[in-house]
């Protein structure tokens, strides 16, 4: 069984460096990941997380596909009740008209952050409350000139039509029921966030399947798999570097704020019986090894789960190791 492979790039901040070395080491990365055949590089988007600098993805989006030739570059995902319909509309024609052929809309609900920043995003309490995503989609299809959803109303006027564009395949990203009803309801291809939520991967995954309808844009179901991977030369140090991603989510879980441990800072970090109980559990949504255990993990999960495509992301905070679980990555997958 072969499986194509892509990145999911958070834009980790590295502990001892700025944000400007964080956008330096993705463009290195999108162009590790094309050179290497991964088929995608797509940007997800977080807000008030130091750790990450992810939280302007159409514009990063921009940049990744003018440093590379052919790879496919997208959101992974742009939350779309953070945002107004129509800019999305007008940000994503744009990327299409700019880069054509190579753009991604992955569309999340998510806040993709905390409740008080999402406030603050979404600047009303009504709009942090509200549960219209499908309408949101359908208004961004609208305004691109792809839907009459705005038919007979004021807002259907408004146009982000560019001549000759068309919107980029549109996916919808999901980590529960919801988004997998949805995507198979409107025949788009679905992307599952294994990496947080392994727990509902295959009720989605097969809700996805079954209730897909073929739609103008996919003929059959098309799933994509979001998992965290750590991929070292040993089995010594990719164990070494799961325990950062151990520490990492022991601190999410506490709500405490920093850039990803350092293996300084997981030598040296002893944890009570309880937070090693948490890490065992946060390793579930880990893969993690040497090149060919991790293939064979991978492949193995995506047959269980029947996807047709995996995306990786990885969090270890020295860049150049950062780069060689990629690299290994994707030579053990060649």
């Amino acid at each position: 069984m072969s499986i194509p492979l892509s990145v999911l790039d958070l834009v980790p901040v590295p502990p001892d460096g700025s944000a400007t070395d964080a956008f330096r080491n993705s463009v290195e990365l999108a162009r590790l990941a094309e050179a290497a055949g991964y088929r995608r590089v797509w940007v997800a988007e977080h807000h008030n997380t130091p750790a990450f600098a992810s939280m302007s993805t159409a514009t990063l989006i921009a940049v990744l596909a003018r440093e590379t030739t052919s790879i496919r570059v997208g959101s992974g995902g742009v939350m779309l009740p953070n945002h107004s319909p129509l800019k999305v509309a007008e940000d994503f024609l744009t990327l299409e008209a700019l880069y054509p052929g190579r753009i991604d809309l992955g569309l999340g609900r998510a806040p993709g952050t905390d409740q008080v920043t999402a406030l603050a995003l979404r600047r009303s309490a009504d709009h942090l409350a509200a549960d219209d995503f499908p309408e949101q989609v359908e208004m961004l299809r609208a305004y691109a000139g792809e839907s009459d959803f705005l038919g007979g109303h004021p807002l259907g006027r408004v146009s982000a039509a560019l001549p000759g564009v068309k919107l980029p395949p549109l996916w919808i990203l999901g980590s529960s029921m919801y988004g997998a009803r949805y995507a198979a309801q409107t025949g788009r291809g679905y992307s599952f966030a294994f990496h947080f939520s392994p727990d509902h991967a295959v009720p989605a995954l097969r809700a996805y399947r079954d209730g897909f309808r073929p739609s103008a844009e996919l003929a059959a179901p098309y799933a994509i798999l979001g998992v965290s991977v750590i991929c070292a030369g040993t089995a010594e140090r990719a164990e070494e570097l799961a325990r950062g991603h151990d520490l990492m989510w022991l601190r999410i879980r506490r709500n405490e704020r920093g850039p990803l441990p350092t293996a300084e800072e997981v030598a040296a970090y002893r944890f009570t019986p309880e937070e090693a109980a948490m890490a065992e559990h946060s390793r579930r949504m880990l893969v993690w090894g040497t090149p060919d255990r991790v293939r064979s993990r991978l492949l193995e999960l995506a047959e269980r789960l029947e996807v047709d495509e995996l995306i990786v992301t990885t969090h270890i905070a020295a860049h150049e190791e950062r780069m060689r679980s990629y690299a290994l990555l994707a030579e053990a997958f060649a």
